[in-house]
C-alpha cells in the first residue's frame, strides 16, 4: 500500500474516486470548485494507492490564506479493502507526519458531518465506526460531538429587550474578556485548553483564531447592563461560505441570569441587518444552556459534526 499527497497529474482519479458511503461526500463539482480557490490543494489531498489503483483518499481543508490545512473533510476508502479502517488510519498517519514535517503547529482536525439521528441510521453508524477507529489509530483521540446550527430570514430577527447595552471596544478589552467567560465554560475544546495551556493562552489563541476568520473585526461587541456592569462578548463571524455566530459568553459571575439570549440576539441581528440570507453556529450537544438559547432564538439544528483532534492541540 503506498500513501502519497497527489499531484496536478492525479486531479482525473481524484475527482473520479466513487464516493458511496452516507457521510462527509465531497463530490467533484465541489472540489474543483474549492481548489481553484486554494481551499483544496494537491498537497492538500492525499490517497492510498494498491496495484496502481486509487483505494483511498483524503481531502484536508483550509481558507486560501493558510499556510496549513486546518481540517480533513472527507475520508473514504474503497468498499472492496478487507480492513478499511487500517488503510484509512495509513493515510491520515502519512499526510499527518507530511504536515508536521512542513511545519504545521499542530494536526488539523478531523471534521465528520452526519446528518441528525444519525446513531439511528445502520448505514452511517457502520461508515461513523471504521472511521472513529482510523483517527483514534491515527492519534486524534479527542472526541467532541457537535450540534451545527442555522438561522435563516423567516426565522425572524429578535427584537433587543433593552437589558444589555453593546458597544465596541478595544483588543485589550476583548482579550480580558476571552479570557473571564473561558472560565467555567462548558464548551469542551475550552476545557481542554484551559487544562493543558491555562487561561492566558487560551484567550489569546480564542482570540487570535477570530481575527484570522473572515469577519470583519468593526462587528464585535462588548456587553453591560444599563448600570455600566461588564456581562460578557459577542463575536459575529463569518466562514468562507456564509455569516456564523462565532464566539459568545457571559462572564461567571452573571451567568443564570437569560444574558445569553440577548447575546445571541445582538449577534443575530448584526448579521440580518447587513442582509445575511443564512447564519450557521455549533455548539457542542452537551452544551445544554447553550443548545436552548439557540433553540429560543429559532436556530435549527442542520446537521451534527464529529470532531476529532490530536490530545493538546
Amino acid at each position: 500500500m503506498l500513501f502519497r499527497a497527489t499531484t496536478d497529474a492525479d486531479l482525473d482519479r481524484v475527482t473520479g474516486f466513487p464516493v458511496d458511503d452516507p457521510v462527509s461526500k465531497i463530490d467533484a463539482e465541489r472540489y474543483l470548485d474549492e481548489l481553484r480557490q486554494g481551499m483544496y490543494r494537491p498537497e492538500w489531498t492525499w490517497i492510498a494507492e494498491h496495484d496502481k489503483r486509487v483505494v483511498g483518499r483524503a481531502l484536508w481543508w483550509g481558507q486560501a490564506s493558510n499556510t496549513h490545512p486546518v481540517a480533513l473533510d472527507c475520508l473514504h476508502v474503497d468498499a472492496t479493502v478487507a480492513d478499511r479502517a487500517n488503510v484509512a488510519a495509513g493515510l491520515l498517519r502519512a499526510g499527518l507526519r507530511a504536515f508536521a514535517q512542513q511545519g504545521a503547529p499542530k494536526p488539523p482536525l478531523y471534521n465528520l458531518t452526519l446528518p441528525n439521528g444519525w446513531r439511528d441510521d445502520e448505514s452511517v453508524a457502520a461508515a461513523v465506526a471504521w472511521r472513529r477507529d482510523a483517527a483514534r489509530a491515527a492519534g486524534l483521540t479527542d472526541e467532541v460531538e457537535r450540534l451545527r446550527l442555522e438561522w435563516t430570514p423567516e426565522i425572524g430577527v429578535p427584537a433587543a429587550s433593552g437589558r444589555l447595552v453593546f458597544s465596541e471596544g478595544s483588543d485589550e478589552e476583548f482579550l480580558d474578556v476571552f479570557r473571564r467567560i473561558a472560565v467555567g465554560s462548558l464548551d469542551l475544546e475550552t476545557r481542554r485548553n484551559l487544562a493543558v495551556k491555562g487561561p492566558e493562552v487560551t484567550a489569546r489563541e480564542e482570540m487570535d483564531f477570530y481575527l484570522s476568520c473572515p469577519g470583519e473585526r468593526s462587528w464585535w461587541r462588548l456587553a453591560y447592563t444599563t448600570d455600566g456592569t461588564l456581562v460578557g462578548l459577542a463575536i459575529p463571524s463569518a466562514t468562507p461560505y456564509n455569516r456564523n455566530v462565532g464566539y459568545l459568553g457571559v462572564v461567571p459571575e452573571l451567568r443564570g441570569r437569560g444574558h445569553i439570549h440577548d447575546v445571541l440576539a445582538e449577534i443575530t441581528r448584526i448579521h440580518a441587518e447587513q442582509g445575511a440570507e443564512l447564519i450557521t453556529a455549533t455548539t457542542d450537544t452537551t452544551n445544554a444552556p447553550m443548545a436552548a438559547a439557540f433553540a429560543r432564538a429559532g436556530y435549527r439544528t442542520a446537521q451534527i459534526r464529529l470532531l476529532y483532534s490530536a490530545p493538546g492541540s
